[in-house]
């Protein structure tokens, strides 16, 4: 009865606040495997409520909570492989300054497993977590029993929630969702953008390719080839389309060697590992010393002397193999530039390595097939010389300093707080000034030509990349650099959060006062606003000082949170509030620091179990509040009472600012 009158209550708040979200309801299912004996996939669908979305399992460090499945061991079945999940949607985040990938509407995940007896009961669970455009919610744990008896595959049950509904027989749109999952995963418009921005750049860097020592003389040879060989203009002009298509089929197979090898949904999880990070670093340096004349990256001989030697059988069979010798021959030039795409467009995964082959080859491809149609362009095309190596050493120094964004993602995985962002952008400024020199002819290098004087187009370029590093220099003095702010880490992943050559206590940090950080609190930075993480302490130092308390349920993952944070505390009128007229208690729902046993409990409210610090502040928000959203601002009295109306994301600073003069107003009232 008494659990009754507590479901009750919360239903009538739920009317009357309308804070307590449930956007998404799962429904487990189970299929047969066609000609697998004993094999079954798992198919949990997640229906999600318009403006919902829901986190993919692969977020890079730092991001917000991933959807993570877990399944016991046991000896009536086996996992097979990783959860699969639908393409979904990657955008640039920036506010977590990363691509992150998430689901709307609807999501299917799908585990394959092998029965080792004659039936089995799997017991799952999922952890997950949702936002919408002014809301987080706070990680939830959703826990499955499927039961699979020998023969065809059934709907399977969840354990029931008072916030979450059990799970119901599959119903026909489901088994039409299992049936898009089946057959491919379903694409969407943000991934189209995606891949065309992978294209994109692929393709400008298939013609950087053509302007490199290997590649670029090979232009005139190989059409003045076919239009020789030919017996007429038409048939030449055929040849070298030909030609083009071998070059475009080459790279492609090797962008699908790729996606095979490691697998459409995997490579992102490749690119996000610590390991693969640190590898990839590794290979852009070789690729960057290479490019700059140390030794030449190329493969056996004895491939292009066997591809060579069937160049020679004619058709359309000898022209392929040109195609070949082509890209086995420009392996020292071109080598680099595939690797670093194909790095690149891992952290996408799907068919990115794909496209990303079939843009740069294509910009390979089109030379040749139009010098051939028109072969009086050829006296158009500048003559070979130093200037190929120097588009070489270009892209070395764009090599280089694109390796260290790999380095950076594993030193932000690991927090060793080796390559914080100040060194970071040093690093970047002694990359792009080195650049500037060397285009200015203030550095030479083993394989560049001597140089008198500099063209103009070199000394604009040499203008650019200089007037580029001296942009990244305000940066070691905390400037955002928002031209390149994917790439070094995050303002607060800083050796000093307030920039070079201040501290807390300086007047550009703290307008000259000493703050005394009281017991249990904190600055946090760049602003200095005083904050607890705990309630208690937050609220027994708000009546020593006699102020009223804020409460902010927060998370480490909320991105609107960081945006509250960002955009709005900083504003003068907000910022003088929130550090001179009220305490401020962060509360992290997300917090999985674990409780010491005594003080974990099971919620009278939700039924789960509260066993860390974040399931703490959760229970409190929902129990005190009626809500479950983050953000979301309290403004309490000594007593705990609310001075007014309990507001959420307000990005609108006069309508935040009005609501904490409001509060303070009662308080001093």
């Amino acid at each position: 009865m008494k659990r009754f009158l507590l479901c009750l209550f919360l239903l009538i708040s739920l009317q009357g606040f309308s804070q307590i979200y449930d956007p998404v309801d799962w429904s487990p299912s189970v299929e047969k495997v066609s000609g697998a004996e004993n094999e079954y996939i798992l198919v949990f669908s997640a229906e999600i409520e318009q403006g919902w979305h829901l986190y993919a399992q692969n977020v890079p460090d730092g991001g917000p909570i991933p959807t993570t499945f877990s399944f016991p061991e046991s000896e009536a079945y086996e996992i097979v492989g990783s959860t699969e999940e639908e393409e979904g949607q990657t955008v640039d985040d920036p506010v977590f300054e990363m691509r992150i990938k998430y689901f709307e509407d609807h999501a299917a995940f799908r585990q394959r497993i092998k029965l080792l007896k004659e039936s089995a009961v799997v017991e799952a669970s999922v952890e997950f977590m949702v936002c919408d455009d002014e809301r987080c919610l706070p990680p939830e744990l959703e826990e499955f029993s499927i039961n699979i008896p020998a023969g065809s595959g059934i709907a399977a049950s969840t354990n029931p929630s008072i916030f979450n509904s059990t799970a119901a027989e599959v119903t026909n749109e489901e088994a039409e969702i299992s049936n898009k999952v089946e057959t491919g995963f379903i694409a969407d418009n943000e991934g189209e953008k995606g891949l065309w921005g992978i294209f994109l750049v692929a393709f400008l860097s298939g013609f950087a390719a053509l302007l490199t020592p290997c590649v670029f003389p090979m232009i005139p040879m190989t059409v003045s080839y076919f239009t020789k060989q030919s017996k007429n203009r038409a048939k030449g002009i055929r040849n070298a389309v030909i030609y083009g298509i071998s070059i475009v089929v080459i790279y492609v197979l090797l962008g699908s060697a790729v996606t095979a090898i490691f697998g459409a949904d995997s490579l992102n999880a490749l690119a996000t590992n610590v390991w693969f990070n640190m590898a990839f670093f590794i290979i852009l340096v070789v690729f960057a010393i290479s490019f700059f004349g140390a030794f030449d990256i190329m493969l056996p001989n004895s491939w292009a002397n066997k591809v060579d030697s069937q160049a020679d059988r004619g058709g359309i069979i000898g022209i392929f193999f040109m195609a070949l010798a082509l890209a086995i021959v420009s392996f020292s030039c071109t080598g680099p530039i595939v690797g670093t795409l194909l790095v690149q467009a891992a952290s996408t995964g799907g068919l990115a390595p794909i496209v990303g082959m079939l843009g740069f080859s294509l910009a390979i491809a089109l030379p040749f097939a139009l010098f051939a149609a028109f072969p009086g362009w050829l006296n158009s095309l500048p003559r070979s010389g130093g200037w190929l190596n120097t588009v070489k050493v270009f892209l070395g120094f764009l090599e280089l300093a694109l390796a260290f964004k790999f380095l950076s993602q594993a030193d932000l995985v690991l927090q060793l707080h080796l390559l914080e962002r100040e060194v970071f952008i040093a690093i970047w400024i002694a990359i792009f000034g080195a650049l500037a020199f060397y285009l200015f002819g203030k550095i030479r290098l083993p394989h560049d030509s001597p140089l008198e004087n500099i063209s103009v187009g070199r000394m604009l370029m040499g203008l650019l990349v200089l007037s580029f590093t001296i942009y990244l220099i305000p940066g070691l003095w905390g400037a955002p650099l928002n031209l390149i702010s994917a790439f070094p880490p995050p303002l607060e992943y800083s050796e000093s959060p307030y920039g070079v050559g201040y501290s807390r206590n300086s007047p550009a940090a703290n307008s000259g006062a000493d703050v005394e950080i009281p017991e249990g609190a904190h600055l946090l930075p760049p602003h200095d606003i005083l904050a607890f993480n705990d309630y208690e302490k937050g609220m027994a130092y708000a009546k020593k000082v006699n102020k009223p308390v804020m409460l902010d349920f927060t998370g480490w993952a909320c991105v609107n949170c960081r945006k509250m944070e960002q955009n709005v505390w900083p504003k003068p009128r907000i910022l003088s509030k929130l550090k001179n007229e009220v305490v401020l208690i962060s509360l992290y729902v997300d917090d999985k620091r674990n409780l010491p046993e005594e003080e974990a409990y099971t919620s009278e409210v939700t039924g789960n179990k509260v066993n860390t610090v974040g399931k703490k502040w959760s229970e409190l928000q929902i129990k005190e509040y009626g809500a479950n959203a983050q953000p979301f601002y309290v403004l309490l009295n000594h007593e705990g009472e609310k001075l007014n109306e309990p507001a959420a994301y307000t990005p609108d600073v006069e309508e935040y600012n009005q609501w904490l003069q409001e509060g303070i107003a009662v308080f001093e009232d």
